[in-house]
């Protein structure tokens, strides 16, 4: 690592940091100290998957440790129209790259939650059992869901291929809110925060970026000619999306729970 770095990476609390090395580059720090084991290893392994899809633009990582990840600051900026509508094809080019199985050789982190990619061949099973029951659980177990929550949750895994048509697995982003995003300094978009990274549904990814605002039309048209997916898909979004709102209600609190609940009764 560049020693100019090491010496200021040293001094600094946790959080997020923007430095410059020897060479004058910028660089983006996010220091923890106490992470959990692999917390910033599956997000740098997360980056380098994407930046191996050729798909949206993906910061280098310069370097890993237990509490510690450093890669490239790629600044701020305002995305365009035709910038929305090259992330569209480029995020269709990522969902390109398969995989013979759902989940990752290793797991993940969605946020602070631990993230299981038990691989399976089948993809209802593995949204059921590595992404909605185990969340659903940890919700029950804090006093965040209701019994007749948890049961409205396990008819609705048990039903999901009755809702979810069958669709392959592809490189998903996995946490693909607007804010993991990016606007860089000069306009184009990039994917950050990629701990969540595995093969999925491709529509996964698209329902998140409707959960907490969502890009502009031009992104979404560029996706749909460049994939030719079935628009049906914003149909199908809040049973995506309940993974995350049950993950916001497990890390943020009870507040998170109506939003839960009308996503369960979305079917």
């Amino acid at each position: 690592m560049d020693p100019q770095l090491r010496s200021q990476m040293d001094g600094l609390a946790d959080g997020a940091h923007r430095c410059l090395g020897a060479d004058g580059r910028a660089w983006f720090i996010k220091r923890r100290r106490g992470a959990a084991d692999g917390f910033f290893a599956a997000e740098a392994d997360g980056l380098e998957r994407l930046r191996a899809s050729a798909g949206l633009r993906v910061p280098q990582v310069l370097a890993v440790a237990d509490d510690v990840l450093v890669i490239e600051d790629l600044g701020h900026g305002t995305a365009g129209a035709a910038a929305w509508r090259r992330a569209g094809q480029a995020l269709a080019r990522q969902h390109r790259h398969g995989a013979a199985r759902f989940g990752l050789e290793r797991d993940g982190w969605c946020g602070d939650s631990p993230q299981p990619n038990t691989p399976m061949h089948d993809g209802w099973r593995f949204f059921a059992e590595c992404r909605l029951l185990p969340q659903a659980r940890r919700a029950r177990d804090a006093g965040r869901l209701q019994p007749r929550d948890s049961d409205a949750l396990e008819r609705l895994c048990a039903a999901l291929p009755d809702w979810i048509p069958p669709q392959p697995p592809v490189l998903l982003h996995g946490d693909l809110w607007m804010g993991n995003l990016h606007s860089c300094a000069d306009g184009e978009l990039a994917l950050i925060d990629a701990a969540a990274v595995h093969y999925g549904w491709a529509e996964a990814d698209l329902a998140m970026l409707t959960l907490f605002g969502e890009p502009p039309a031009e992104f979404f048209d560029a996706y749909q000619q460049a994939a030719g997916i079935d628009h049906a898909w914003r149909t199908r979004a809040p049973l995506y999306n309940l993974y995350h709102l049950l993950n916001h209600l497990n890390l943020f609190g009870s507040g998170y729970l109506p939003a839960v609940r009308k996503a369960l009764q979305s079917r």
